[in-house]
């Protein structure tokens, strides 16, 4: 069993950055795949990035390739997602959440569905 707390999430201005942050409970986390997804208000969840057990691999969805970056500490069992050159449409509850089933892999999925345990989500707000 793994649970996810994010943090780190608020108001910014267009431009802005923001580093959010998801610390994960349990002794599997450090051999697990890692995603960051994202609900804006009216749409479905949608992928932002993904990270192997190792950081060996990370996958971005397109809208925040090349502004977004996903990263892990093993050791403090977190997850990072540092966002840059924030838009109004990054505007959204983002949410960590763990796939059970990749234990040591070393691929990720965009899909939702393929993951196990998701944190509660933190809102993210960008203002023009």
């Amino acid at each position: 069993q793994v649970q996810l707390v994010e943090s780190g999430g608020g108001l910014v201005q267009a431009g802005g950055s923001l580093r959010l942050s998801c610390a994960a409970s349990g002794r599997t986390f450090s051999g697990q795949t890692m995603g960051w997804f994202r609900r804006a208000p009216g749409k479905e969840r949608e992928f932002v990035a993904a990270i192997t057990w190792n950081s060996g691999s990370t996958g971005y969805g397109a809208s925040v390739k090349g502004r977004f970056t996903i990263s892990r500490d093993n050791a403090k069992n977190m997850l990072y997602l540092q966002m840059n050159k924030l838009k109004l449409e990054d505007t959204a509850v983002y949410y960590c959440a763990a796939d059970r089933k990749s234990w040591y892999s070393s691929g990720w999925t965009p899909e939702p569905r393929d993951y196990d345990y998701w944190g509660q989500g933190t809102q993210v707000t960008v203002s023009s």
